[in-house]
């Protein structure tokens, strides 16, 4: 017989109780919205930008922006796909059986938690007299060691991982221990146990293999 849901379970599946479609079909839109303006923003630091443009030099740069626009939407289900795999993975090896469909839809649903950092970014840069260049706006992460520490004073080989270690990460960390509590009915002591195994602990394993094979 299954447990029965926390109140905290509770609240938050009826808190995502809603169609999955329209919502994935919202996030990419907005997704797709906040990369347009920002690398809208990023052309226009560029000195004689419009000259340039206007010569086709950017022809490069656009077709480049539009093969990302397209991937996103396929990147994000195969985002959604992996974390949900990890989880599941993480989940069967200390001993819990979890239904893999309600995580992939988890996964869709906690990426709104990365949305919060384009969308800083592009505020940020907003302003016309901002100053920043073509790098600074690019390599900007809101809330990142990176952006603590100062890119300028890190070697380009850790920047990467630096940036990824932003509190959004941790905030992403916190929305799966609801969520996995959730899905799965454990107490939140075992529900951070498979986050810390199936999320922190890849995403270290990744950070790490990055920073061996970086090749400036």
């Amino acid at each position: 017989m299954a447990k029965p849901l926390s109140p905290e379970g509770q609240r938050l599946k009826d808190l995502i109780d809603f169609d999955k479609r329209f919502y994935f079909l919202f996030l990419v839109l907005l997704f797709l919205l906040i990369r347009y303006l920002t690398n809208t923003f990023i052309l226009e630091t560029i000195p004689d930008f419009e000259n340039l443009e206007a010569k086709g030099d950017f022809m490069i740069f656009h077709l480049f922006n539009l093969a990302n626009y397209i991937w996103t939407p396929f990147s994000l289900l195969w985002k959604f796909t992996v974390i949900a795999f990890l989880f599941w993975l993480g989940a069967f090896m200390v001993g819990y059986k979890v239904p893999y469909r309600e995580l992939w839809q988890f996964a869709m649903i906690s990426e709104i938690v990365f949305v919060l950092p384009e969308l800083i970014r592009l505020f940020i840069f907003l302003a016309p007299d901002s100053g920043a260049t073509f790098i600074e706006i690019d390599e900007y992460r809101a809330f990142s060691v990176l952006q603590l520490l100062g890119p300028e004073n890190i070697a380009k080989q850790y920047h990467y991982a630096l940036a990824t270690l932003n509190i959004f990460e941790v905030i992403y960390g916190v929305f799966w221990v609801y969520g996995f509590h959730m899905i799965s009915r454990r107490s939140f002591k075992e529900s951070i146990l498979v986050t810390l195994v199936s999320y922190f602990l890849p995403l270290a394993i990744w950070l790490s293999w990055y920073i061996m094979v970086y090749r400036g």
